[in-house]
């Protein structure tokens, strides 16, 4: 992202925080830090086009889906899908707007992007605090050849409640015994070890910053930030890199029509060239909005999202949703979400 246009829509995004939620032209949402480099870039494009603005809080998928459920925002986002009796007894629906993977990074002198491998049992032991150097005997059997040193892993991860932590901790949750019985799963966990940052940015901030740190964030924020990512084990025993092939692969299989509330979880896919920790970014609307004028400008923003940003969101490193599943999504706005007139 070019620091012109981020310049451009972190001014869009402060201008419109002043605003009123019902301010004619103006949508706002909140959640997922994940999403927000992909939900920046269709804001500003949006913008040009048709003036409409957008003021999406980056906070967290915890914090976006509180803030919906006040009533506070027009939309959350998430990118730990809420359970159709949770969206049925807030009166919410949910859809997803891309995919993408979660990535671990890690901060070694002289080691490059992809040089070190792993897998989601030695992750997993690593944030319990299990194995507390990178010349671990374990880490050093499966990277021959790579020059690990004596040195102190610092573990970084999610202070805040994060879809990103929930993605992450479903994955070392299916694949670690302990992880399940010790830690399990959430967009908030008591981590066993470790130093909390805050977003997606903030784990990035730490972890580049800390010789020796091992941190998980989303691809988009790895590219960006220019950290080493790691190559991960998948459930073939395959070592793939995180990229877009290998995020789409474990997309591939998902039954999205057939998963109530859409709620699909990409972690721990089969497939020879499936990223493990792959995941998707959800929109939180409600169903029975009481401002029509703003829930039908938000729509026809989504609406524009699916069918104009695929390109943009391939660029940026995300997954476009499949065009069968932006049609499930129109039916759905169709026939669920019912304005008070």
């Amino acid at each position: 992202m070019n620091k012109g246009f981020l310049a451009t829509v972190l001014f869009v995004f402060t201008l419109c925080a002043f605003g009123s939620a019902n301010a004619e032209g103006l949508i706002n949402g909140a959640g997922s830090t994940f999403a927000y480099p992909l939900y920046s870039k269709w804001a500003y494009e949006y913008n040009k086009k048709t003036g409409i603005k957008l003021n999406y809080q980056s906070i967290g998928s915890g914090g976006g889906i509180k803030q919906i459920k006040s009533k506070t925002v027009d939309f959350g986002a998430t990118d730990a899908p809420l359970t159709a009796k949770e969206l049925e007894e807030s009166g919410l629906m949910q859809f997803p707007m891309a995919i993408g993977g979660v990535v671990p990074v890690i901060n070694l002198a002289g080691v490059k992007p992809g040089e070190v491998k792993l897998t989601g049992e030695l992750i997993a032991d690593i944030y319990l605090g299990k194995i507390l150097k990178w010349n671990d005997k374990r880490l050093a059997e499966i990277n021959p050849g790579v020059n690990l040193p004596e040195e102190k892993i610092t573990v970084v991860y999610r202070s805040d409640g994060s879809g990103t932590t929930w993605i992450f901790t479903n994955y070392l949750d299916k694949i670690s015994k302990a992880w399940h019985e010790k830690t399990g799963t959430g967009t908030a966990v008591n981590w066993p070890t470790g130093v909390g940052g805050k977003g997606n940015e903030g784990v990035a901030t730490y972890v580049k910053r800390l010789n020796g740190s091992i941190g998980y964030v989303e691809y988009a924020y790895a590219l960006q930030n220019k950290l080493t990512h790691t190559r991960l084990s998948n459930r073939g025993r395959a070592f793939v890199e995180p990229s877009m092939d290998s995020f789409s692969a474990a997309a591939g299989n998902a039954d999205w029509k057939g998963t109530p509330g859409f709620g699909v979880i990409l972690t721990d896919q089969p497939g020879k060239t499936a990223w493990p920790i792959a995941g998707a970014t959800f929109i939180l609307i409600y169903k029975n909005p009481s401002d029509c004028r703003t829930t039908k400008t938000m729509l026809e923003f989504f609406d524009w999202a699916y069918v104009n940003g695929v390109d943009m969101a391939r660029s940026m490193d995300y997954v476009p949703v499949p065009l069968q599943v932006y049609e499930m999504m129109k039916k759905a706005w169709a026939k669920d979400v019912k304005c008070k007139e």
